[in-house]
């Protein structure tokens, strides 16, 4: 599929966005999940760096806009489904906003 085609070809949800699970192309670990709604998804694709619709802000919102820890975009793979995304990107820094490399650092025993 072609770049130009993803917003287009994604089945958002009913509030309008589609989750977005960030994985490092470095060592394959999960970093965060986010949602993008149209816009996040096609201004991630403009500029190259991932941006997610901010639930709990209402705007859009680029990863490390204030931190500087921003995800470079390397790749974007929709699912079978075609309602989630998988985007590998190259961390500028950890992504957690506690300063953890993951937002996946709390392990459940089970």
């Amino acid at each position: 599929m072609h770049e130009s085609q993803l917003a287009d070809a994604v089945r958002f949800d009913e509030n309008g966005l589609i989750p977005a699970i960030i994985v490092s192309n470095d060592d394959g670990a999960v970093l965060m999940l986010g949602y993008m709604n149209d816009e996040a998804i096609r201004q991630t694709l403009r500029e190259r760096v991932v941006t997610f619709w901010s639930r709990s802000k209402g705007r859009l919102w680029m990863k490390g806009e204030t931190s500087g820890n921003t995800l470079d975009v390397v790749s974007i793979h929709v699912d079978c489904d075609q309602d989630a995304l998988l985007v590998r990107v190259h961390a500028n820094g950890p992504t957690c906003h506690t300063g953890n490399r993951s937002c996946f650092f709390t392990e459940v025993n089970v």
